[in-house]
């Protein structure tokens, strides 16, 4: 088992033997014009060369599975039997040739999984009870440890900035090689480059637990992932090398025609059309990662380069995700006592509407609140003091039988038509303050969608939880055709099934965190990532810079890396159909050219797979916004 192993990992070395006993073997016919040793150098040549493909043959066999290398024993036996020492010796070098170089390029369509790797950060200056900096591995970091990084330096691990300020190249998370400035409070990912600055970051995830390592993970994953295609061929291949070596066994019966059966069995072997298919997968994801676009398996991209529908959430994918107040309109003659209630009540809340809330309300001091009802996708119902306070839309304040007179239904109809958001208060049953939030829309919005429809991309919609008169305005500036507002988060799941149930294929675009069951049932979710951990795991396609910019280059991708394969798939079963053809109908084909062929259509696949590497989304030179 030892002499096995050892003579597998020596391939390259025996490759190079078998080489130079075949140059040998040349030079004594026509420089020294001794057949003997022109003989014995093929013999020794073809023994060397076969002998790790006979190996792996019998391995194969083990396993009940006829392989390429069985075809190609059985050829150079055959080979042997009729004194083609020639034959066997370039047949067995141009084999172990072409998988040397194989190897060498499917190394290269792995670059970009690769170069993550290599940008792991490897140690990290740790604080330490003496209020020093120790530097240690990276792998002994725990949670809660204070780590100093400096200018030039690679973030160790993920953490929150607690000192400092610098400008970090954020490439490796979000593909995008523009500087992020980050400062006190904001979070740093593991594998970035602080550029300048000196900070002191809290470690808050560590080890395998990094974005950086779910990437890297996420990525390999997807790699080693076989679609549909892939599995079909695997299956295809099986039955198909057994039937290769049948067929020139039936030749060879009708025929006695031995060197034409054992170049059938050369030519026969589906090399190209085995490797044709993944080479182009990995290239794809390769090329996605390194833009920032975590593609989730093969699968995922096939399915969508299909897709003709996409259904967009608005807030975080559409609009920035950073709404301000921009109107307010009081009830009541004691505002500090409604801002008070307000800010209290908000300051509750995570969502990009409360947050926008307290930040145009600024510092107050909060009261005390009791019995909080958070109401998804409506708003929260509470207690102050002796007060129920609800805030929330107009769905919330409807169904808490809260009457809105007249005016106040003219000035949220006014508000609507200005495009802004709503979010009313109410305190023991009667509206005090009504405020307008608006989120502005994403800059070169209407471009990417525009690029979207170029791309075959036919129905384009809009789902949102806010009113309908802010959904429509955005729609219209954007030229979506079908918006609905006021829908909750199980309302746009139930909407995509309906559209699954009339035969569509529906990808969905949110931002990860709220619209969870819609990026479960769609046909592909797609999430605007930022690193979190919930776009990571619930979506189908990250888009870890979370621009709306890298859609349209996700799907380019996933259409050019489909396009790739089947290009792979004609070519590899177009050879082999020529080939075999060859044989029967012209004088010139043997066993050498046909291996030299063969070969060349392996390495024809895998350049071809590789230029998806190098995929760019084609730009067009006036924006459309």
């Amino acid at each position: 088992m030892i002499r096995i192993r050892y003579i597998l990992r020596k391939k390259n070395q025996l490759l190079l033997v078998s080489f130079s006993f075949i140059v040998f073997a040349y030079f004594t016919k026509w420089v020294l014009q001794s057949e003997v040793l022109f003989t014995s150098s093929l013999i020794v040549a073809s023994i060397v060369g076969v002998l790790p493909i006979a190996i792996q043959a019998y391995q194969s066999l083990r396993i009940k599975l006829i392989s390429i290398d069985v075809l190609v024993t059985v050829a150079v036996i055959g080979a042997f039997i009729i004194q083609e020492y020639a034959e066997s010796a370039i047949v067995t070098f141009l084999f172990l040739f072409g998988a040397f170089l194989e190897q060498r390029t499917l190394n290269k369509t792995r670059s970009a999984i690769q170069s993550l790797t290599q940008m792991a950060p490897q140690s990290a200056l740790k604080l330490t009870e003496s209020k020093d900096f120790v530097e240690i591995p990276v792998e002994e970091v725990k949670v809660n440890d204070i780590l100093l990084v400096k200018t030039g330096a690679k973030i160790p691990v993920d953490g929150i900035i607690i000192s400092g300020e610098g400008y970090l190249d954020e490439a490796t998370i979000t593909g995008e090689s523009k500087q992020a400035h980050k400062t006190v409070g904001d979070e740093v990912f593991a594998g970035t480059i602080l550029e300048n600055g000196t900070i002191q970051i809290k470690a808050s995830k560590v080890g395998e637990d990094t974005t950086f390592n779910k990437i890297i993970a996420l990525v390999e994953e997807a790699q080693d992932a076989k679609s549909k295609t892939e599995r079909f061929i695997d299956r295809f291949s099986k039955y198909y090398t057994p039937g290769v070596l049948l067929f020139a066994l039936i030749v060879y019966l009708l025929t006695f025609d031995i060197p034409k059966a054992i170049t059938i069995l050369v030519l026969g072997c589906p090399g190209a059309l085995v490797i044709g298919v993944p080479v182009s997968n990995v290239a794809g994801i390769g090329n996605g990662a390194k833009h920032g676009v975590l593609f989730k398996g093969s699968e995922v991209i096939q399915l969508f380069s299909k897709t003709k529908t996409i259904v967009f959430d608005k807030t975080g994918t559409l609009t920035s995700g950073k709404p301000q107040v921009v109107n307010v309109k009081y009830y009541i003659d004691n505002k500090e006592k409604a801002l008070q209630y307000l800010s209290s009540i908000e300051k509750e809340s995570d969502h990009p509407l409360a947050k926008a809330i307290t930040t145009y309300i600024g510092p107050m001091e909060t009261l005390p609140i009791n019995n909080t009802a958070v109401i998804k996708g409506q708003g929260i119902v509470a207690n102050i003091n002796d007060d129920k306070i609800v805030v929330g839309n107009t769905k919330l304040i409807e169904k808490e039988n809260i009457i809105i007179d007249e005016s106040i239904k003219k000035d949220i109809s006014r508000f609507e038509e200005m495009g802004n958001s709503l979010v009313i208060m109410a305190i023991n049953g009667k509206i005090e303050v009504l405020l307008g939030i608006r989120d502005a829309i994403r800059p070169n919005t209407l471009e990417n969608l525009n690029s979207l429809k170029k791309q075959g991309i036919k129905k384009l919609i809009l789902l949102s939880g806010d009113n309908q008169g802010t959904v429509d305005k955005i729609a219209n500036e954007l030229g979506i055709e079908i918006a609905i507002g006021n829908m909750l988060p199980q309302d746009k799941a139930t909407y995509i099934k309906k559209l699954q149930k009339q035969g569509e294929r529906v990808a969905f675009v949110g931002d990860g965190v709220n619209d969870s069951p819609s990026l479960a049932q769609a046909d592909i979710g797609i999430a605007m990532g930022s690193g979190t951990d919930v776009a990571i795991e619930t979506s189908d396609i990250v888009l870890m810079n979370s621009e709306l910019s890298s859609l349209p280059f996700a799907l380019g991708l996933a259409k050019a890396t489909k396009n790739n394969m089947v290009q792979n798939i004609v070519l590899a079963i177009g050879v082999v159909i020529v080939l075999l053809l060859s044989v029967f109908f012209s004088e010139w084909m043997n066993m050498s050219i046909g291996m030299f062929v063969h070969e060349a259509s392996i390495l024809l696949v895998i350049l071809n797979g590789m230029r998806l590497l190098k995929y760019k989304l084609k730009k067009k030179s006036k924006p459309c916004q």
